[in-house]
C-alpha cells in the first residue's frame, strides 16, 4: 500500500504520485514522516526540506518556504507558499542571496529578516546538492 501525494504551490502542481514515505518540517513540531496508516494530521510547514520517497525511483526533494501539510486516509497534500524542486533551484541566485544575508547579519546579527533569508538560501543550496562554501 502506498500514499497518494501531491506537492502544490500557488503556481502549479510540483509533484503528484504514489509514495512510500513523505517527510516534512512543521512549525513547532519538528520533522514528521508520513507512512501508510498514519493518523490524520494538519500542520503548518516551516522553512525546510521535504522528502518524498516514490514507490519507484529515487527520493525527490523540495525546498519549501511555508504552507500547510495534511494527511488523511493515506493521502498527503503539501500546499506550499513557495516550493522548488531540486532541478529548479537557481544556484547562482541562491548563492547571491546567501552572501547578501551573511553581509546583513555581519552588520546586525539580530536582523530576523536576514536570518530567514539565509535559512531559505541555504535550504535551496542543500536541496540542489550544493556543498556550502
Amino acid at each position: 500500500m502506498t500514499l497518494k501525494v501531491q506537492v502544490v504551490s500557488p503556481e502549479r502542481i510540483l509533484w503528484t504520485g504514489d509514495a512510500e514515505m513523505v517527510t516534512a518540517r512543521t512549525i513547532e513540531g519538528g520533522d514528521i514522516t508520513f507512512l501508510t496508516g498514519h493518523a490524520p494530521f494538519v500542520g503548518a510547514l516551516e522553512i525546510g526540506k521535504v522528502t518524498v520517497r516514490p514507490e519507484a525511483g529515487d527520493d525527490v526533494f523540495f525546498a519549501v518556504h511555508g504552507g500547510f501539510v495534511e494527511n488523511f486516509g493515506n493521502e498527503v497534500s503539501l500546499l506550499t507558499d513557495v516550493a522548488e524542486a531540486t532541478d529548479s533551484v537557481d544556484i547562482d541566485r541562491a548563492n547571491t542571496a546567501r552572501d547578501a544575508a551573511k553581509a546583513s547579519l555581519a552588520q546586525d546579527p539580530n536582523d530576523a529578516e536576514a536570518v530567514a533569508a539565509l535559512k531559505r538560501a541555504e535550504l535551496r543550496l542543500e536541496v540542489a546538492g550544493v556543498v556550502p562554501a
